[in-house]
């Protein structure tokens, strides 16, 4: 966690164990450290444990000490994913750990960076703090030492008791090792609903020596053990085998090898979600989590069914896309001329879905192979392209997207212009009164460049039905259009064209009827 508020400049091996003082509900701990807060009575049978590590990079665990975490790899869902850049936010805490509790993007809940300046928590709380509002009979903790996600209500906002810690004051390696030894003791011998229990040291060996030295490795191990610790206190309760516990653990942000984030390289932007619990597939690794689906995860378990008004942008971790991009995973490759990329990275295709294709006819010679035409692609492959062209904002695809770029095709030797047309199936609409397209998109738009979108019924000559002239940073579309006398089918149709300008992404394509 680079800050630009008091940030961890204390060194990993100067994490002096300040003691701290026994804390009540709502109180924070200052002082001489007695015993764990006392939580009212839990009331609920489905139970969720949140364990936020910050700076762990998901891609070291593997060659690190660390059996818990990959015991919940085998026994979870497991979804690795990328993070935005600026200037949507940084991949620091502040943005990180909001994202993580509210469910929202940064545009949303509108921290930027570690000042916390223009945060929305008002209209985006932390999930804790909707709980509060919606299911007050729960029983919920909260034990942080990074203080700004106390004082700055990101985290502990709506718990029944909370430790507060300051790491940055006393040094990570004690008061991680305080909260751990904490939440142990409230799980084993208390009756909570909901915890959430934030440790931050591994982020301050990566800071300091960075991902990839040994002491970084052994960080992990470390909480690895806190880890353990935890999932033995829950098998250990008296009352264990009639609860449904759901344990999450997951990260706000990368480091790269040298150590440090806050920038643009894939190395920061890494995260990930792990989840094990009812109704949570065992050894799953899919391709469409997302950071924000922490929070809809809780609820999801708590048997909680979010408001459309709230505005989340996570959905649980069991719910996979819908998407028809989401088939071609089978057909993703390696790269061509995009050299840039490491060679081992899967991430695109010219493949279309069963029913769609895509029409070239106009589209120049030459160029960059992967991005002759409408490709389809994961976001680790296309955001490599270039960094800080704000590839990085695609944050409301998931898994696989259609991707238009005229940009990255004419970085090789090309004739004439980009102009590709991407078509759906035809969908029945007979004795129907309306037909909606809903699709999310992301469009940066310069120059001569243009996208629309056509319609066209029973086959016929395509009309255009929407237009896009502005830039569209990763946003929910919906088009409802009403269906012609004697139409029995539509189809859609996505135009882009350009010549050495920006692109055009579409992802969650769906169509509904009425």
């Amino acid at each position: 966690m680079s800050r630009t508020v008091s940030r961890r400049s204390v060194l990993a091996t100067t994490a002096a164990a300040a003691t701290v003082a026994a804390v009540g509900p709502l109180a924070t701990a200052t002082t001489a450290y007695a015993a764990p807060p006392t939580l009212p009575d839990g009331t609920s049978k489905d139970k969720v444990l949140v364990v936020g590590i910050d700076g762990l990079r998901h891609d070291v665990i593997a060659a690190a000490n660390a059996p818990h975490l990959k015991g919940m790899m085998a026994n979870g869902t497991y979804g690795t994913s990328l993070l935005y850049t600026n200037p949507m936010a940084a991949t620091s805490s502040g943005p990180g750990w909001s994202t993580i509790s509210t469910g929202v993007w940064p545009d949303k809940h509108g921290v930027k960076d570690n000042s916390f300046a223009g945060k929305n928590y008002t209209r985006y709380p932390g999930f804790l703090a909707r709980l509060a509002q919606v299911r007050p009979g729960l029983s919920t903790y909260a034990a942080v030492d990074w203080k700004p996600l106390d004082a700055q209500g990101t985290v502990t906002a709506g718990a029944d008791a909370k430790l507060v810690l300051d790491g940055d004051r006393d040094g990570y390696t004690g008061h991680d090792a305080t909260i751990a030894a904490d939440t142990e003791s409230i799980l084993r011998h208390q009756n909570p609903d909901v915890v959430f229990a934030y440790l931050g040291q591994v982020d301050i060996v990566g800071h300091n020596l960075g991902a990839a030295h040994a002491q970084y490795r052994a960080a992990i191990a470390t909480v690895d053990g806190y880890l353990g610790r935890f999932l033995a206190a829950i098998k250990a309760r008296p009352s264990h085998s009639t609860e449904r516990w759901t344990v999450i653990v997951a990260t706000d942000h990368g480091h790269t090898d040298a150590g440090g984030h806050g920038g643009s390289s894939i190395e920061e932007r890494r995260t990930f979600v792990l989840a094990q619990g009812p109704g949570i597939a065992a050894g799953a690794t899919p391709g469409d989590t997302r950071l924000v689906d922490v929070a809809a995860t809780v609820f999801k378990q708590l048997g909680i069914v979010p408001d459309p008004a709230w505005g989340l942008d996570g959905r649980p971790v069991q719910e996979r896309s819908a998407d028809p991009f989401e088939t071609l995973y089978p057909a993703l490759a390696g790269r061509v001329d995009e050299t840039g990329i490491p060679a081992g990275v899967l991430g695109w295709t010219h493949t279309a879905p069963s029913g769609w294709s895509v029409i070239n006819s106009a589209m120049g010679t030459g160029g960059v192979a992967e991005w002759r035409g409408w490709a389809f692609a994961t976001d680790e492959f296309w955001s490599r392209t270039q960094r800080d062209q704000s590839r990085e904002l695609n944050v409301r695809s998931r898994g696989i997207f259609a991707v238009a770029d005229s940009d990255e095709w004419d970085d090789k030797a090309s004739s004439g212009r980009f102009d590709s047309t991407l078509v759906t199936p035809a969908y029945a609409v007979g004795g129907k009164s309306s037909v909606t397209l809903d699709f999310t998109t992301l469009y940066r738009p310069e120059g001569s460049q243009s996208a629309r979108v056509l319609a066209s019924w029973n086959g016929g000559t395509p009309t255009v039905v929407r237009t896009y002239t502005t830039e569209v940073i990763s946003q929910p579309q919906s088009l409802t259009l009403a269906v012609p006398a004697g139409a029995t089918n539509v189809s859609f149709r996505f135009h882009y064209t350009g010549s050495n300008n920006w692109y055009w992404v579409i992802d969650g394509v769906k169509i509904s009827v009425g």
